[in-house]
C-alpha cells in the first residue's frame, strides 16, 4: 500500500504496546480482515517501549530488539505495513531496517536529534502534534526533517491540546493548518479520548465520544484516523481507558470509510453566498 495516501480513507491501528502471548497476531489477523474485506489500507501499530509512562512501575513493553522481532513477525505474516515509536536517536537506525514508519511521540515532537536521525531512514514519519503545541508549530518540526534531508511522507497526527485541567481538547481548525503544510493529516481517535494521569499512577479517559468525534474529523477533511484496539480493553497493560474494542473495529471504520466516500464526492469549495 501507498504510505499515508491522501485520495483514499486509511487507518493506524494496533495495540497501545507490546504484550506478551499472541495479542499481537490476534489483532493483525482482524486488521488484515479488515483491510482485504473492505478495502481500507491499514498500517499495524504497537510500540516496542512506551517511555513516557505516568508512573515508573508500569508495564513498558518487551524493549527494542525483541520488540522489533516481534514486530518482523507482523509484517511478514500479514503483509502489513508497521508503525511504532521512537524515543532516542540511538534507536533510530535498529528500527529502521524494520519499520515502515517512525512515529515520534507527542512530547518529543520538538526534539530535533530525532528528526536528525530518522531523515536518514527510508521510513515514512508520523509526528504526533505535542498537547503543548499549536498547530503552526508542527511547521517548525516538519523543517527539521526535511532540512536534514529526511525525503519520505510525513503525516501529522492531532491528539487534542492539554490545558492543564486534566483533559484534552480537540481544536477543528488544526485540520486547514497542518493540510496547507502540504503533509498528511491524521487524527488520534484513541489519545484524544484521554484523561492524562486521570488515575494517578496512569492515564484515564472516557470513550463515549470517540465516534463522534471521528466521524465529525472525517467529514472535516481528516485524511486517516489513529486508533488502539485491544481484544479486551480493561485488560490492556496501557492505555486501557481509551483503546477500542476489536470485535467493534470493523463496524466503527465501515462507518468512518462512509463518512469518507460522502465526502469526498462532495465539492472541494462551497460558493459565496451573499447574505441581505
Amino acid at each position: 500500500m501507498k504510505i499515508f495516501p491522501k485520495d483514499k480513507f486509511f487507518v493506524i491501528a494496533g495495540p497501545c504496546v507490546i504484550e506478551e502471548g499472541n495479542l499481537l497476531e490476534t489483532v493483525a489477523a482482524t486488521l488484515k480482515n479488515i483491510a482485504t474485506t473492505h478495502d481500507i489500507p491499514i498500517i499495524f501499530k504497537a510500540s516496542f517501549d512506551k517511555a513516557n509512562r505516568s508512573a515508573l512501575k508500569n508495564y513498558r513493553g518487551p524493549g527494542l530488539t525483541k520488540g522489533l522481532a516481534m514486530l518482523k513477525t507482523i509484517k511478514d505474516t500479514f503483509k502489513l505495513p508497521i508503525l511504532s515509536d521512537i524515543h532516542t536517536p540511538e534507536m533510530i537506525p535498529e528500527a529502521g531496517e524494520v519499520l515502515d514508519v517512525l512515529q515520534i511521540p507527542a512530547f518529543l515532537a520538538r526534539q530535533s536529534d530525532l528528526y536528525i536521525a530518522a531523515a536518514k531512514t527510508p521510513c515514512a514519519l508520523n509526528i504526533k502534534k505535542g498537547q503543548f503545541m499549536a498547530a503552526r508549530e508542527m511547521q517548525n518540526a516538519i523543517d527539521k526533517f526535511r532540512l536534514s534531508g529526511g525525503s519520505t511522507p510525513v503525516s501529522v497526527c492531532e491528539r487534542g491540546t492539554f490545558f492543564g485541567y486534566g483533559d484534552l481538547v480537540v481544536d477543528f481548525r488544526t485540520i486547514d493548518i497542518i493540510k496547507q503544510m502540504n503533509v498528511t493529516y491524521i487524527y488520534d481517535a484513541s489519545h484524544s479520548m484521554q484523561k492524562p494521569a486521570g488515575k494517578g499512577t496512569h492515564s484515564g479517559g472516557d470513550k463515549t465520544s470517540l465516534r463522534t468525534l471521528a466521524r465529525a474529523q472525517i467529514a472535516a477533511g481528516a485524511n486517516g484516523i489513529f486508533i488502539e484496539t485491544h481484544p479486551n480493553p480493561p485488560e490492556a497493560l496501557s492505555d486501557s481507558a481509551t483503546q477500542y474494542p476489536l470485535h467493534e473495529l470493523a463496524e466503527l471504520l465501515l462507518d468512518l470509510k462512509a463518512f469518507y466516500t460522502f465526502r469526498s464526492k462532495r465539492p472541494q469549495t462551497i460558493p459565496h453566498t451573499r447574505i441581505s
